[in-house]
């Protein structure tokens, strides 16, 4: 009983503190490379400081969800916003493509990289109306 006990305490203990982890979306659909570095390197920082970041890729910055996204190396530590964005994923990140990105861009859901999948509008609709979740736009 008691090792039952303690069990149920460590699990609603973990389930506490993955509930006071603030929840942020940043949704990136500029064509700009130094503002798609400047939204991951701020994914990235609120990833360091306890968030779970959410990102959702529209229109041309869906482009860096695609296998071998290249992109301009930005100064001063001479990274990609792709490889800003994968870095945001080992690191736990979640990132969608939007719902029209897909069919728009003539991709197809393979051409994604691992884990990024196209975005259900609903559920996507459903978070951001989440009363904590933090939404930032670029």
């Amino acid at each position: 009983m008691k090792k039952a006990l303690v069990a149920l305490a460590i699990a609603l203990g973990s389930t506490a503190v993955l509930a006071d982890k603030p929840a942020v979306t940043v949704v990136l659909n500029a064509q700009s490379p130094m503002t798609q570095g400047m939204a991951m390197v701020l994914a990235n920082q609120m990833q360091e400081q306890g968030a779970q970041v959410d990102i959702l890729l529209c229109d041309q910055a869906g482009d860096l969800a695609l296998k071998g996204a290249g992109g301009e190396a930005l100064k001063p530590n001479n990274v990609t916003p792709a490889q800003l964005l994968d870095g945001a994923l080992k690191k736990g990140a979640t990132a969608s493509v939007c719902a029209l990105y897909l069919p728009n861009s003539g991709k197809q859901a393979e051409d994604l990289k691992e884990g990024i999948k196209p975005a259900k509008p609903a559920d996507m609709g459903a978070a951001l109306l989440e009363p904590n979740r933090k939404v930032i736009g670029f």
